[in-house]
């Protein structure tokens, strides 16, 4: 396996520390959101730079979009159980989740792979679930998809709204992180805003672009449009650029190919207190080729 550039250099118990107050105060919990890992070279990046990341940030909860794990369209068991054989505690996905037929009854028998809950009823699989971390966190994990410039699904709001009602906060779970993977950046925007205050963070993913807009929102919810692909960068959101200009170029259709050079992992960071639910710090955990990396963790 190619090695990719960048290697991590901190004082991991220093960053741990921060992660745990003394007794008395409220518990801190970090957990990472990876961006759409994309074919083989974000699989590369991902087995890389992951267990780096977690111990430099006390992560204990890792959550990655792996719908174009597989050639960069869709995911297959062998490519999910790679995932998770590298640390990824939940895979979420989103439209191209269908592509492999393999993958069907595996998303209806287990509880950690999750596909856009919003679809409607007879389509295989969940869309949410509530995972017990090691140290006895309990987090919700909420799937949804988009519906601007994309399928049209059930209202993502409304059934954000159904799962929150039956799964509160700090009842039913300690935490709620949502993947919103979705086109428009005004709705998952709207997402957010319209859910701040019910979860600790909601999260973007689909269009494979990195923004730069993390924040947490008046109500502690923490929020990035787009988290990023992970994957490689010199290419065209993750295909190789000469199979994707002659469609832009032309019209004519074209066969994309994956990109295959070295890659970048793309995840935010969220820090948020156990007893509160809300987001303390979100910021961009970034290791790899292709863009400024970004691994501070203040």
């Amino acid at each position: 396996m190619a090695q990719i550039r960048g290697v991590l250099c901190h004082d991991v118990s220093a960053l741990r520390d921060l992660m745990t107050l003394p007794r008395g105060q409220s518990r801190r919990i970090g957990v990472l959101l990876i961006g759409d890992i994309f074919g083989r070279p974000g699989r590369r990046a991902l087995a890389c730079h992951l267990a780096a990341l977690k111990a430099a940030s006390g992560a204990e909860f890792v959550i990655a979009n792996g719908e174009n794990a597989a050639a960069g369209v869709g995911i297959t068991p062998d490519v999910a159980d790679e995932l998770f054989k590298v640390g990824v505690d939940v895979i979420t996905t989103g439209n191209h989740v269908w592509r492999h037929k393999e993958i069907l009854p595996v998303l209806a028998d287990h509880k950690r792979i999750l596909r856009p809950l919003n679809y409607p009823p007879g389509a295989p699989g969940r869309g949410m679930g509530i995972f017990t971390t090691a140290g006895g966190v309990r987090i919700g994990v909420l799937n949804l998809q988009g519906r601007v410039f994309m399928e049209d699904l059930d209202c993502p709001f409304r059934v954000a709204d159904a799962v929150l009602d039956a799964n509160r906060l700090g009842r039913d779970a300690d935490l709620w992180i949502v993947d919103m993977h979705a086109e428009a950046t005004s709705e998952k925007m709207a997402l957010a805003l319209h859910l701040d205050g019910r979860v600790t963070a909601v999260v973007g993913t689909h269009t494979h672009v990195p923004t730069a807009d993390h924040r947490v929102l008046k109500q502690g919810a923490g929020f990035v449009t787009d988290v990023g692909m992970t994957g490689c960068y010199d290419s065209i959101i993750g295909m190789r650029a000469d199979t994707v200009m002659p469609k832009f170029l032309t019209k004519m259709p074209t066969r994309f190919e994956p990109a295959t050079g070295e890659a970048m992992l793309c995840a935010v960071l969220i820090r948020a207190d156990v007893q509160t639910g809300r987001c303390l710090t979100i910021q961009p955990a970034r290791k790899g080729v292709g863009l400024t990396e970004s691994d501070s963790f203040q």
